[in-house]
């Protein structure tokens, strides 16, 4: 099963993310309203919508690395594992 993976830092340069959220893709509409208030913020704030990420189910070989965003001191990635 596939996993998106958030991980939000508060300061760019730190080594251990602030927040970790593992959302299997299968049930991410059902997983997502578990994300906290705080990192659903930050990611709606980017204009994000991570419920369409459902479809990356279907890309058999994606893993890895999928967006980085760096703002206000802040960084903020997305992965699939």
């Amino acid at each position: 099963m596939k996993n998106l993976i958030i991980q939000y830092y508060e300061r760019i340069g730190e080594t251990k993310p602030t927040l970790t959220v593992m959302i299997p893709l299968t049930i991410i509409d059902i997983a997502y309203s578990f994300v906290p208030k705080k990192l659903k913020a930050i990611i709606e704030k980017e204009g994000i919508d991570i419920r369409q990420s459902k479809e990356l189910v279907k890309e058999k070989d994606l893993i890895g690395e999928l967006v980085e965003i760096e703002k206000n001191g802040e960084r903020l990635i997305f992965s699939i594992d």
